[in-house]
């Protein structure tokens, strides 16, 4: 087998590295952390791009730039100037060929030259019906008929001015017939008519030619005729009124009177596709000219550049980077500007596929269990570090019916409440006397293992001063290395977290996590140790252990028909109902411990008799220890019931 090798053409690197996903994972991790959520970390990973691959916020500018670009750099008269440069040619070429000539005619034809008023339509309307007699003049004049085909063609029809560079009769009766044919087949399909397939497939056998995009079916053509139609319509909705009434008047002048087939042609595609922009315009403040054509071609590029804006913005519902049409940003930007949106895209359905990401019902991002797992290891391992001490078994053996069974048995002895291995009793019977007489001796019992079990409620408070202060990403933190401990050492436990703002709630720690700080007054305390306690009562058999982490006394209580009311400074009611559940968790054996965060002496006077009245302890770690001493705090609750 030979091989050649050639010059690298361009495009996609086929020997480039994957995209590096656990750079990318980390940096989620770090946005997500920090207090964004989700989405809002994909975005802003999105929009600064990754090493080697520029984000979307450099492809957009360049979007924006290249816009920009066009409406400075043209105007939209083009086709105006340069009929009026051929009309002077032809009155200047017609007035030196008369000018010799002393007969009272050329005199007259003189006269009629200089009567000739100012507007370019009306002298081109004026004139076309003159007999010329010089050829050039003639020659000129009729270049603007020519002039005004070609260009009226090219504004509907893409590349029909090149395609049409020397114009004959046979030329114009082609157009003529195929804009009479392609006018009835819209006018069929608009009426429903069911004979639209079979008139289709005949317009293209005999005109397909004119159509290089080749559609496939009628509304195919209508869409590419309509996009086209619309972007003409729009440029000149940006001309001038006076502008666009010349206009107006010289497409009656174009070869073969296609004007009035063009102008059916409009208004059949703006009844077909109303959906279109009809309507809205842009200014064009350069020097450089544009023809009809060139000028609906930018027309359609600005369509086109504002359409790939709003792709890349990623700011609708469901909205993917797959959306973007790769095709579309290379005509605009070039062929690097496609290998960086393909790569981002292969980024965002790599995060997916890796189990990262994934899109919630309502459309936008979170993250996966296996996600949250490895931030939650993170977490714990900064925690771990910090405590240093966290070693040790909390499973206890002792003998009690309520353990669960560990497959092994032993003889009986006085004061043992296992169950008895009732088939290794009567084996041990059999075997030591022949018949089935038991004896003591004979007994066995079912070892158990006793394990201690808790129902832990950790509640957070997310009123607007964790944000303000700095301690909205400890708190997540905390949440996370104490989640991930118990899913993972002690699965046994039942942990429940509650938010608790202006009211509480039972969260799932992905919600936690993509929980994002709203401005919020209240710290309703009470709401929380209410679902605490429900929390409680759900796991009667295990251990009651409540969590509190706040930077701020009860300004919030929960009233019977369910609406929080607030206070600042705190209503004696407030603080009365906080108590009155801390002293309901109490009597079902709970221990609260309180995590106080910041230096406010009416919370410290608080949460000291919190501490007095649930048993539990008041722990002031900084911000940074705040997941140590939560974590500890657990840990030991569980050593001292073991």
């Amino acid at each position: 087998m030979r091989y050649r090798y050639g010059r690298w053409g361009g495009g996609a690197d086929p020997l480039a590295p994957p995209v590096d996903l656990r750079a990318a994972v980390d940096e989620l991790g770090r946005e997500i952390m920090e207090g964004a959520s989700p989405s809002s970390a994909l975005r802003e990973l999105l929009r600064r791009g990754v090493d080697g691959t520029r984000g979307l916020d450099d492809l957009t500018s360049r979007l924006w730039q290249r816009r920009s670009s066009i409406q400075r750099r043209h105007r939209l008269d083009g086709t105006l100037t340069e009929v009026r440069r051929l009309l002077d040619k032809a009155v200047e070429a017609e007035r030196r060929a008369l000018f010799p000539d002393p007969s009272d005619d050329a005199r007259f034809r003189e006269a009629q030259l200089d009567a000739l008023p100012p507007g370019t339509a009306a002298a081109v309307q004026e004139l076309s019906s003159y007999d010329w007699r010089s050829e050039e003049a003639r020659e000129a004049f009729e270049q603007i008929r020519d002039l005004l085909g070609r260009e009226l063609l090219d504004q509907r029809f893409q590349g029909m001015k090149e395609a049409l560079s020397n114009v004959g009769s046979e030329d114009v009766k082609r157009i003529q017939r195929m804009l009479r044919d392609l006018n009835s087949l819209l006018e069929a399909h608009a009426a429903g008519s069911a004979e639209t397939p079979r008139l289709f497939d005949e317009f293209m056998r005999k005109h397909g030619e004119f159509f290089p995009e080749k559609p496939r079916n009628v509304d195919e053509l209508i869409d590419a005729l309509a996009a086209r139609s619309a972007a003409a319509q729009r440029m000149m909705n940006s001309m001038t009124d006076a502008q666009r009434a010349e206009l107006s008047a010289l497409s009656q002048q174009a070869f073969g009177g296609i004007g009035s087939h063009l102008s059916t042609l409009d208004s059949l595609l703006q009844r077909l596709r109303p959906g279109e922009d009809w309507t809205s315009s842009a200014r064009f403040r350069g020097q450089d000219p544009l023809g009809l054509g060139e000028g609906a071609q930018a027309m359609a590029d600005l369509a086109e550049l504002d359409a790939l804006a709003e792709q890349l913005a990623q700011s609708y519902p469901g909205a993917r980077l797959e959306d973007i049409d790769l095709e579309a940003l290379e005509r605009q930007l070039g062929e690097s500007a496609t290998v960086d949106a393909r790569r981002l895209a292969e980024l965002e359905k790599a995060l997916r596929q890796q189990n990262i990401l994934e899109r919630a019902p309502d459309g936008s991002l979170r993250l996966t269990p296996k996600a949250l797992r490895r931030l939650g290891e993170t977490a714990l391992r900064g925690v771990v570090d910090q405590l240093r001490s966290s070693q040790g078994s909390r499973d206890t053996v002792s003998a009690g019916a309520a353990g669960e069974l560990m497959g092994s048995t032993r003889p009986w002895q006085f004061g043992d409440t296992e169950p008895w291995d009732v088939p290794r009793t009567l084996r041990n019977s059999v075997l030591r006397s022949g018949s089935m007489s038991l004896d003591v001796v004979d007994l066995e019992v079912s070892e158990t293992e006793h394990r201690t079990r808790a129902a832990v409620a950790l509640c957070v408070d997310t009123s607007w001063s964790m944000v303000q202060d700095g301690r909205w990403v400890p708190m997540k933190r905390t949440a996370l290395a104490l989640h991930h401990l118990v899913r993972t050492r002690f699965r046994t436990d039942a942990l429940q977290l509650v938010t608790f703002g202006r009211y509480a709630e039972a969260v799932d720690i992905g919600q936690l996590t993509a929980l994002e700080g709203v401005w919020e007054q209240g710290t309703n305390l009470h709401h929380a140790l209410l679902l605490a306690g429900r929390h409680v009562r759900r796991h009667p058999d295990a251990q009651p252990v409540v969590l509190v982490v706040t930077d701020g006394e009860p300004t919030a209580h929960l009233e019977p028909e369910g609406d929080a009311e607030f206070n600042y400074p705190p209503l004696p009611r407030t603080l009365t109902k906080t108590l009155a559940e801390v002293d309901a968790l109490a009597r079902l054996g709970a221990t609260i411990s309180v995590f106080k965060l910041g230096d406010d002496p009416r919370l410290a006077q608080f949460v000291d008799i919190v501490a007095r009245r649930g048993g539990g302890r008041v722990v002031s770690p900084d911000e940074e220890g705040l997941g140590a001493a939560v974590v500890s705090d657990y840990l030991r609750s569980r050593r001292r019931r073991r």
